[in-house]
């Protein structure tokens, strides 16, 4: 069993015997040298391992990918928590212990996601459409921000443009020599705006990329209702290239966040929200059910009925995302959409 503690530029492995012995730590640059290097290490001591990575979807990534295409076993292993961390101490071999001994102790089972093919693609685009977003929302709030305490003249002339027409009109401002305050509200305005237009093009070209890779991942995803390029974009990246590592439906909810989790205690019986998983997916799931709440005759009918058997409007869309989030797995290994049940 082979542990490895994940940095930027130096990755540390630590070799554990069946019987969970150390048998030797072995330090790594993170190229592709490095990672030869660490299986040759590991062939001394004559066993086929299984490789414990902690970070396997950042810094451990490359590695993971290259031990995977060489036929070696990889599970992914959470950080250790830090009660054991003062327990035990911190370094980079102890948490490579720590890792290889997760799995002895069979805490640590997940096959990590793959991320060589499309889906990786569409994951590192929409990483940069979102980054376009966000840039995109500070430029504007920057120029309402500005507008507020403009000279009272171009106040009165721009503020009651709705946003597309502030941006074009401020993108056209001329701000001659900046000799007054008013002259360099007019040249800040200009510039966020066309920053702004710009980004929109950006964004605009992003988006198109990511529909044509969506559609050639998994067209039948792209047309399940309520499911547009940005949401089927964000869960096939939480699901990565090999969405089959997920055993049921009930994996993927809670990889979602939106499995509902025990919080009994001696008489009394209840559960509570999934505070964990991927939020970007639970918000993913999320804007499909407020989608068909709004559009969708059959879950309209879903909510009226539930309505009536005493659930509120949160339990409904929790109910919801539940439900939604085991059609998409089933569609995402390939199989028939599942319905909601008539009233």
């Amino acid at each position: 069993m082979i542990g490895v503690d994940t940095h930027k530029d130096i990755h540390v492995a630590v070799a554990l015997a069946p019987n969970g012995g150390r048998l030797g730590d072995f330090r790594i640059p993170t190229t592709r040298r490095g990672y030869d290097e660490l299986m040759t290490w590991t062939e001394q001591f004559g066993y086929t391992p299984v490789f414990a990575v902690e970070g396997t979807g950042s810094f451990g990534a490359g590695l993971c990918r290259e031990l995977v295409d060489a036929g070696y076993e990889v599970v992914e292993v959470n950080r250790p928590d830090r009660s054991t961390r003062r327990r035990l101490g911190k370094n980079d071999a102890i948490d490579a212990e720590a890792a290889a001994r997760a799995w002895i102790a069979g805490t640590a089972t997940v096959t990590p996601k793959a991320g060589g093919e499309r889906v990786e693609m569409i994951r590192m685009l929409k990483c940069a459409k979102d980054s376009a977003t966000g840039s995109r929302t500070r430029a504007i709030n920057q120029i309402k921000a500005i507008l507020v305490t403009a000279p009272a003249a171009l106040r009165e002339r721009l503020e009651p443009l709705h946003r597309s027409a502030l941006i074009r009109a401020c993108s056209a401002l001329r701000p001659g020599p900046l000799d007054a305050p008013l002259a360099a509200a007019k040249r800040a305005l200009r510039t966020l705006a066309r920053r702004v237009l710009a980004l929109e093009v950006e964004i605009a070209g992003l988006r198109d990329d990511l529909d044509q890779l969506t559609q050639a991942v998994c067209p039948a995803l792209r047309q399940t209702f309520g499911v547009g390029v940005d949401n089927a974009a964000t869960l096939l990246t939480a699901t990565g290239d090999n969405p089959e590592r997920l055993r049921s439906d009930a994996s993927f909810a809670a990889l979602c966040g939106v499995n509902p989790l025990p919080a009994s205690s001696g008489k009394t019986h209840r559960h509570r929200l999934n505070r964990g998983g991927n939020r970007q997916a639970n918000a993913a799931l999320h804007r499909i059910a407020v989608v068909r709440l709004r559009w969708d005759e059959q879950t309209q009918a879903y909510a009226e009925r539930r309505t009536e058997e005493g659930l509120s409007k949160a339990e409904i869309l929790r109910c919801l995302k539940r439900f939604i989030a085991r059609e998409v797995f089933r569609i995402l290994m390939g199989g028939p959409a599942v319905r909601l049940k008539k009233a």
